[in-house]
């Protein structure tokens, strides 16, 4: 894991454009950590449903001040 999406910085992007720019980005096996300010579950819904299979989701971190989560490319897109 080597970038770091801290979507409490976001400034006029969503945490969800955040997210998606950043795992568009990945290569397979790669990942980024995913920084929010509010539990981003709802995120990884979103991820999962417009990228079905191939996405990993770890958290490292639950609040509540901070989330934390490990976000990885699992496959490609069909």
């Amino acid at each position: 894991m080597s970038a770091v999406v801290d979507t409490r910085q976001a400034g006029d992007q969503s945490c969800a454009q955040l997210a998606n720019a950043a795992f568009d980005d990945l290569g397979v096996g790669a990942s980024f950590e995913l920084r929010a300010d509010h539990d981003p579950t709802p995120l990884r819904y979103m991820l999962d449903a417009e990228r079905p299979g191939q996405l990993g989701w770890k958290p490292l971190e639950d609040g509540p001040e901070l989330w934390r989560v490990e976000v990885t490319r699992t496959a490609e897109g069909v």
